[in-house]
């Protein structure tokens, strides 16, 4: 599956400053279908109405995690296809492999710019190149 300026994103954080700040970078970036849930059970809700191609989703929240989001995510055969990055302000090498083993397919630590959510999203769809960053 591949990457475009129109597929649908879910941002899914409970500090609206961090949604906000994904929401602007994903812009810059080109990609204007961007939706938002403040924990995962808002956005298990929103996934089970709407098709998303990529979830960008912190690891702390309650009251589920991004962690258990993932997990339901991955367990749910309707969903489990969609691509997942985890956000977190933590790279502890634990962290990291339990969401490897629950099949995450990204990674971000805290605080990252454009250019990393750019090189993350690229290397969850190889075959997207990008659209150039806005200066």
């Amino acid at each position: 599956m591949a990457a475009d300026a129109s597929m649908s994103i879910l941002i899914v954080d409970d500090y609206n400053t961090m949604i906000r700040i994904i929401r602007n970078l994903l812009k810059q970036l080109g990609f204007e279908n961007v939706d938002e849930a403040t924990d995962g059970t808002a956005a298990l809700a929103k996934m089970r109405e709407k098709s998303y191609g990529l979830v960008i989703s912190d690891w702390n929240m309650t009251p589920m995690t991004g962690y258990d989001l993932l997990r339901e995510i991955r367990a749910d055969p309707a969903l489990s296809a969609t691509r997942f990055i985890m956000v977190t302000a933590e790279s502890k090498t634990d962290n990291v492999i339990a969401a490897k083993k629950a099949g995450v397919d990204n990674y971000i630590v805290k605080p990252f710019n454009a250019q990393t959510l750019q090189h993350k999203i690229h290397s969850v769809f190889p075959d997207h190149p990008g659209p150039p960053l806005a200066a």
